[in-house]
């Protein structure tokens, strides 16, 4: 099953993350099948490639609930919703 989640990049104490579709058997930092966005939880800052998360969710990738949470702020299930 493919995942949505997110990778840990960064120095300690600064984290920021990486949003993947991984394979769920894969650790959490290892190699992903795409990226697709980035997420910095100091600023909240976002950049989200729309078009290829909502290609993946299209093709049954399951996102964990903190990166539903972050696709959400982000209205990409409105995108879906309108292109379905």
């Amino acid at each position: 099953m493919i995942k949505l989640r997110l990778k840990r990049y960064g120095k300690k104490r600064e984290a920021s993350y990486r949003i993947v579709a991984i394979n769920s058997a894969s650790r959490r930092d290892g190699r992903p099948l795409e990226e697709l966005g980035f997420y910095n939880p100091h600023t909240d800052e976002t950049r989200l490639e729309v078009p290829a998360i909502v290609q993946r969710l299209k093709q049954g990738a399951q996102p964990t609930k903190t990166v539903h949470r972050i696709l959400e702020k982000a209205n990409v299930f409105e995108q879906l919703r309108a292109e379905s």
